[in-house]
């Protein structure tokens, strides 16, 4: 029974008590509420803005960046979450099929949400930003299968930005104009973002710009940029548990290359790369690295930008080079 249904009925009683003419009074001014405001929108010609899910912290600050306040967003993992175990739970769904288009990485970054995205009843557009870069190649298991890890070169952020400011036109043709200003002043700084990288890394001794990592993340980082990629403890995925011989030759191939440092990251537990550092004799850099997610609000890794800005001044100040700044427009 709604709110008109019941008004009737009380006032097909034949006496009234206060408590009832409270809420005759009650309904009839939330009836009139309710109708101004449908009025108001129909009169200005108001509709609701298009629902956009994001899976990836990368992806939503994009899609934040570029959309501002024209569509209605919501991005399902939060900062620090790690995208490769990451399990969905029903929220997930709910948004899922509530949402006009959905971003998400692409190349089974997100495993778990790909395979719910992938779920019947889910009607949604789906765009794999990442997949709009083609990819570096690693082995796994013998086979060869495309990195996931495309934002660690600023150049494929810019076809990310292009990709995603491109969907969001089709969704909402009226903000086109918003979408590509947002979309331009992004992509200026990533440009200057990728030169300062650059200039950064050449700060850097030529026979210490070796990297060693947790996992396998920065292989699109180290080829722009002009570093090595020495070692990781695990493959592409965190899923990976490595054994006690990986830990051991990995430790080995530290002391042979005489790297001054290796690098934690800041989605996965740190215990073992502090023990590879350990049995290799070398320490283990003071920041550790953003690899699959941005950084919480508030920290120097809380924006897409920023986080290849910290990883940056993380790598050049512990690998013996010396970090600057980098100020956005």
């Amino acid at each position: 029974m709604n709110f008109p249904q019941i008004a009737v009925k009380l006032l097909q009683q034949k006496t009234f008590n206060l408590s009832t003419i409270i809420l005759l009074g009650s309904i009839f001014v939330f009836i009139g509420i309710t109708g101004c405001e449908v009025k108001k929108s129909q009169e200005t010609g108001e509709t609701a803005k298009p629902k956009v899910v994001s899976t990836s912290t990368i992806i939503a600050d994009l899609v934040e960046q570029i959309a501002k306040k024209e569509v209605d967003h919501q991005g399902i993992l939060k900062p620090g979450a790690d995208p490769h175990v990451y399990e969905p739970v029903p929220s997930d769904s709910v948004a899922f099929e509530e949402a006009d288009v959905i971003f998400y990485n692409g190349y089974n970054l997100e495993p778990g949400l790909i395979k719910l995205m992938n779920a019947a009843g889910i009607k949604a557009k789906k765009i794999a930003v990442g997949e709009a870069v083609k990819p570096l190649d690693f082995n796994y298991k013998g086979q060869k299968a495309p990195d996931p890890h495309v934002w660690g070169d600023a150049k494929n952020g810019i076809i990310m930005v292009n990709q995603i400011r491109d969907e969001l036109i089709k969704i909402s043709p009226e903000d086109e104009s918003t979408f590509k200003q947002n979309a331009a002043i992004l992509n200026a700084n990533l440009q200057r973002l990728d030169s300062w990288i650059k200039q950064e890394i050449t700060t850097i001794p030529d026979n210490k710009r070796n990297l060693v990592t947790t996992h396998d993340a920065f292989q699109y980082y180290t080829k722009a940029y002009g570093l090595t990629m020495t070692g990781t403890l695990i493959g592409i995925s965190t899923e990976e548990q490595p054994s006690a011989q990986t830990v051991k030759n990995l430790a080995e191939v530290i002391k042979k290359t005489k790297v001054p440092a290796i690098f934690a990251e800041t989605t996965i537990n740190p215990t073992l790369i502090k023990t590879v550092a350990e049995e290799a004799g070398v320490k283990l850099a003071p920041k550790p690295l953003y690899s699959d997610s941005i950084g919480a609000p508030g920290t120097e890794g809380d924006s897409y930008i920023k986080m290849l800005v910290a990883n940056t001044n993380s790598i050049v100040e512990a690998l013996g080079g010396k970090a600057g700044e980098f100020k956005t427009n």
